[in-house]
This record gives C-alpha cells, sequence and structure tokens, in this order.
C-alpha cells in the first residue's frame, strides 16, 4: 500500500532537528576555552573520535606525555555525535572498495580492522565507557532482484559472511521490501556515538588531558622545534600536533583538496510499542544496510526506537560547512516515506528527530594521512562515513608517525599513498551532481555501471563498495 502524503507530513510534523544522540541530559557541560598560552608535548586539534583517540592513546604510551586537546566547538557535536552509531571494522570502506584500491594488502586491512575494532571493545569495557555498545554483526540486504546473485557470491562462512535466503531472513526481521541478506557478525558493532564521546572525554580528563573546548585554531605555524597553534584567546606551542578536523578545512594547505563536505542525514522515531516489534521482530538487533549505490542505513536502539538513515549524500556549492545546512526537508520526507515503505508495521508511529551532518569524503571512500613540518605534524581524514570505528586506526597511525616508526601499520601503502585530490569549483559542483545522477542510474539499470563511472573506477576513485 502506497504511504500517503499526509502520513509523511503528520510523521515529521513535531521533529527535532537536534541530533538525537545530542538532545541528551547526559552531555556534559563544556570545558572553558583555551585563555591563556601553553606549552606541551602533543597538541592534538579536534574533539571527535580522532583526537579523542588520538589523546587517549598517547597517554597510554607514555603516561608522562604532556597532552592538550583544542575542540573548535563542544566535544562529539560534528560528525561524531551526528552519524548511525554503527562501528564497524573495515578500514576500506568495505572489502570490495579495499580489493579496488589496495589489493595487495586487502586481507592485511582486513584483520588490522578486525583488531581494531576488537580493541576500541576492549577499551570500552577497560574504562567503564556507558555508550550501549553491542557487538550486534550487520546485514547487507538485497532490496531488488539483482542483488541477491552478489551476496550470495559473497557467502563465506570462513570469513564470517553467511548468506539468508529471502525466507531466512524474513523469518528474523519482517519487510515487504526484503529480498536476501549477507550477515557478518564479526564486521559491525552498534553504540550510542555521542556517549562514547564523552564516555573518551571523561577518561582523557581522568589520565591528565588538558581539554578546552570552544577553542578555534585558526592557524598552524612552523616554530624551528616546534609547532604554534594560535586561537582567538591564546596559543598553544606544542612539540608535536595531530589533526583530526575531520570534514572542516584543513590547516594544511597540501591537504586541502583531498576532502570534501558530503552531507548525509537522518530520522530517529519514537519508541514502538510491543505489538510494533513483536511484527517486526529483529531481536538479533543488527545492523542494516541496503546494497543500492543509493543505500539506506538502520538500527534498533536500547530504548526501542528505529535510527533510518542514509540515501541522499549532498555535497554543497563551495564545499561548504555550516549548521545551516544540518537539515533538508526533501531528503527528511523522502526517507520518512522509504522507512514506511520497508516496516508497514510501524504505520503511525512518529520521528522525534531528524538532523544531519557533514561527512569528510575522500575520492578513495577511507582515510589517508600525512606530515607536515618535518614530521612535527600528522593528519588524518577522508573517512567517508566509518569513522566511528576506523578513527581509532588513524589515531595508532598518527602517533607512530610522529614517533618516526617504522611498525606494520606506517609501512602500509594505504598510509604511505593518497588518494587523487577532489577538483576545484566548478568542477567539483558538476562532477558531484554529474556522479549522484550516474549512481541513481546504475541503481535503475541494475547495478549496472555507465560510462562515467567506469572511467572514475578506471582512475581509481571509489564508489566501489
Amino acid at each position: 500500500m502506497p504511504v500517503s502524503e499526509s502520513q509523511i507530513r503528520s510523521s515529521l510534523a513535531d521533529v527535532s532537528n537536534e541530533a538525537f544522540w545530542l538532545d541528551s541530559p547526559e552531555r556534559p557541560e563544556a570545558t572553558a576555552p583555551l585563555s591563556a598560552n601553553r606549552s606541551c608535548d602533543l597538541a592534538v586539534v579536534g574533539g571527535g573520535f580522532t583526537g579523542l583517540w588520538t589523546a587517549l592513546l598517547a597517554k597510554e604510551r607514555d603516561p608522562d606525555r604532556h597532552v592538550v586537546l583544542l575542540e573548535g566547538g563542544t566535544v562529539g557535536w560534528a560528525a561524531s555525535g551526528r552519524n548511525g552509531g554503527f562501528c564497524e571494522a573495515s578500514l576500506t570502506h568495505g572489502a570490495d572498495n579495499g580489493e579496488k584500491h589496495l589489493p595487495n594488502e586487502n586481507a592485511q586491512l582486513t584483520r588490522l580492522g578486525y583488531r581494531n575494532l576488537d580493541e576500541i571493545e576492549a577499551a570500552i569495557t577497560r574504562y567503564g565507557i556507558d555508550c550501549d555498545f553491542e557487538r550486534t554483526g550487520l546485514i547487507d540486504i538485497a532490496t531488488e532482484d539483482y542483488q541477491v546473485a552478489g551476496l550470495r557470491e559473497a557467502h563465506n562462512p570462513d570469513e564470517d559472511a553467511v548468506f539468508l535466503s529471502q525466507e531466512e531472513l524474513q523469518a528474523s526481521i519482517k519487510s515487504p521490501t526484503y529480498k536476501a541478506g549477507l550477515f557478518m557478525e564479526r564486521e559491525c558493532a552498534i553504540l550510542n556515538p555521542a556517549k562514547l564521546c564523552w564516555g573518551l572525554l571523561r577518561v582523557c580528563r581522568d589520565l591528565g588531558v588538558e581539554v578546552y573546548e570552544n577553542s578555534v585554531v585558526r592557524n598552524l605555524e612552523n616554530a624551528g622545534n616546534t609547532v604554534k597553534l594560535t586561537t582567538d584567546n591564546g596559543t598553544v606551542t606544542a612539540r608535536q600536533v595531530a589533526l583530526g578536523t575531520n570534514a572542516f578545512p584543513a590547516l594544511l594547505n597540501r591537504v586541502k583538496w583531498h576532502t570534501a563536505p558530503i552531507y548525509d542525514y537522518a530520522l530517529m522515531t519514537e519508541p514502538l510499542s510491543d505489538e510494533q516489534w513483536s511484527e517486526i521482530g529483529w531481536a538479533g538487533r543488527e545492523g542494516l544496510a541496503d546494497a543500492a549505490n543509493q543505500f539506506h542505513y538502520y538500527r534498533r536502539t536500547v530504548d526501542g526506537r528505529i535510527l533510518f538513515g542514509g540515501w541522499d549524500a549532498v555535497y554543497y556549492y563551495g564545499r561548504a560547512v555550516s549548521p545551516k545546512l544540518y537539515t533538508r526537508q526533501e531528503t527528511f520526507e523522502t526517507l520518512a516515506r522509504h522507512f514506511f515503505e520497508t516496516f508497514p508495521q510501524a504505520e503511525g508511529t512518529k520521528f522525534t528527530h531528524a538532523w544531519g551532518g557533514a561527512i569528510d569524503a575522500s575520492t578513495r571512500f577511507f582515510a589517508f594521512f600525512d606530515t607536515a613540518f618535518r614530521g612535527k605534524v600528522a593528519y588524518t581524514a577522508g573517512f567517508t562515513g566509518l569513522g566511528v570505528g576506523a578513527s581509532r586506526f588513524g589515531a595508532e597511525v598518527m602517533l607512530d608517525l610522529l614517533a618516526g616508526a617504522k611498525t606494520e601499520i606506517t609501512e602500509l601503502e594505504m598510509v604511505k599513498k593518497k588518494p587523487l585530490p577532489f577538483p576545484p569549483e566548478p568542477f567539483m559542483w558538476v562532477g558531484a551532481k554529474l556522479t549522484t545522477k550516474a549512481l541513481i542510474k546504475s541503481d535503475q539499470n541494475e547495478g549496472k555501471r555507465g560510462p562515467l563511472l567506469r572511467v572514475l573506477d578506471a582512475m581509481g576513485v571509489g564508489f566501489a563498495s
């Protein structure tokens, strides 16, 4: 039965545009901004997952290291607190994308990704971080007949990828749109991302990290044996610097063209009734994502809600990064329609939150790394939506690079080789529009890739995951 426009409007009538995870009484009070000049061993720029893990791991490696963390807003307010709460093992945005870009080390990166996720889980347990972490696994879902064969071919129980027929999947999770699934038990955990940020903040401060929020770093300057970071109300002089600035303009000119802010949007329902959950099932609480280019991701919460996001990935002219872009009514209405088509059992459910935010996309769809100022500065970005888990790995890489260490991870081609940069405007905007149309057309043509996508594939640009 088609979803009516009145049902969509009613479901969205009273939403808050605050990200659900951040709209919480557990949100800590902001620390004071930097108000005087400071010096330290390591300055970390960015209070999202990358910066928090970097500060925490730095103190674990050397408890006497003096670490200062500078955040332009409040900890976790941007991408780290606005995502779907999927903490995936993949470091390469999926095995297929890893095979496309780094075939010689894809197996190694898969192993390192599983290790990284295990270590995230261990740290959450070790430090008593309450963030609703659940190692539930992930199901890729075919919603079109042509997608079933691809999932069946990926079936490999030895590699933790189990094909689910339509009947097997429907016995677990009931949706009229489901054709088949691929269950990967070790691949993914779900969590509350804001609570993880706040837990990491608490641990960092307990370990002695100085944290200054609402302290935007305006400039980075090589100062001989040190690096000078300038904010509006003070400076930090550091022996070393780690930059985790995500989609925001990079403080290093050499990498400013290697990321682009792509906006993603999500909805959160009110808690569903016991009767609705009985009709839907989903007792395993797995993370779910469908197999199209324009895909949805969705998951349950501990209080019986459903987060439903994805589909549109929007680039705004001029690499715009602004809170004004965190809402997009057209996308919210599309997501609402798709939600009720996926779960008609939820008819009458209201959405309480509808929000968006910027993702730090790279052309290869996974993180890259760089150093500057003769090794005193390390940088990582480009996680392209999988940073909840991979950010910790990025923190490890940056610390090894700053240490000048030759380790397994610093010797990776992934670390040594940067992706292609994005073009300047207006070519970036035109290219984004054309690529989006090509991806939509591919979905409409049973996944067949047209001329533009084949050219991008040959150039080593992403879109293979």
